[in-house]
């Protein structure tokens, strides 16, 4: 569901890391606090970049964002551009707009609808791709069950925010456009260097979105700080702690605990940021929560 997360959710920077050669048969705690603090930091990371919005706005604070994930990949992967061919370069340009569109898109319905709405709704791009894949009857119920959630959550209220709803799904097709994307990268160029690329020509796109942002914007310590605690928690952070989980868990296990990422997402909006959810909204997170671990878990049975 992943490619290494997270989504504020957004999830992290969602490069491909090296797998080892054996994969681990079992979980081991060590890979399990790996799991727990890189989800942790994801969600941390959205809702903090999320209190710089007033100042720079969720475009800037994504540009800000793009700028740590570029520098962290490239000093991880250290890829080697010139020797790219063309056929290597197609896929890492489409990698690096859709890497900026996921998060632009994401950050702004975090910005409208709140950080557990909007990560649940983006939750739904690798979820679809998990059901797509399969044509198994409990596939079906749990696209099912997904979808009912999903209709929960965008029924018809006086608050609705349909902008940001639609931010959030646009996140969803981003995010599942973002996997496929990778697979071709990863089976194209070695390690994570294509990420890496990714993401470099994906800062440099927003440089001139950032240079526009402070010129209009000028952004104050407080919010530069924010900005960057963001990048660091939501791509830097996850980003390694998923290199060493890979090595800990099975790739089952790392699947499954990835769809905590919603609940996590609401814990934090709910105790850092005060954005409280109603039980009905709760229930149909749960609901999307539970399609995907019931997924997985009768795939592996």
């Amino acid at each position: 569901m992943h490619a290494a997360k997270g989504s504020a959710g957004a999830p992290p920077v969602r490069t491909v890391p090296v797998t080892p050669t054996r994969p681990p048969r079992r979980t081991s705690p060590a890979g399990v606090a790996a799991m727990l603090g890189s989800g942790l930091s994801n969600q941390i990371g959205a809702a903090t970049g999320s209190l710089a919005f007033p100042v720079l706005g969720p475009v800037g604070v994504v540009a800000v964002r793009q700028y740590v994930a570029a520098l962290v990949l490239l000093a991880v992967a250290r890829p080697r551009l010139r020797s790219f061919t063309w056929s290597q370069w197609r896929p890492v340009i489409l990698l690096a707009v859709v890497f900026g569109t996921m998060n632009l898109s994401l950050y702004s319905a975090i910005d409208r609808v709140g950080l557990g709405l909007a990560v649940t709704l983006e939750f739904l791009g690798p979820l679809g791709i998990a059901l797509a894949a399969t044509r198994r009857r409990v596939d079906a119920c749990c696209a099912a069950l997904a979808a009912a959630g999903v209709v929960t959550l965008m029924r018809p209220q006086p608050s609705t925010d349909y902008l940001g709803m639609g931010l959030g799904l646009l996140a969803a097709v981003c995010w599942a456009s973002y996997i496929l994307l990778n697979r071709t990268v990863g089976r194209r160029i070695p390690g994570a260097q294509g990420s890496a690329a990714a993401a470099t020509l994906s800062a440099l796109m927003f440089l001139p979105v950032g240079t526009v942002v402070v010129l209009h914007h000028p952004p104050t310590v407080a919010s530069l700080a924010y900005a960057v605690a963001a990048g660091v928690l939501a791509s830097a952070v996850p980003y390694l702690a998923d290199l060493f989980t890979l090595r800990q868990v099975p790739a089952a296990a790392f699947g499954l605990f990835m769809s905590v990422n919603p609940v996590l997402a609401a814990l934090v909006g709910w105790i850092g940021l005060g954005q409280s959810l109603g039980r009905l909204d709760g229930a149909a997170i749960g609901a999307v929560v539970a399609a995907n671990v019931l997924s997985i878990l009768t795939a592996r049975r």
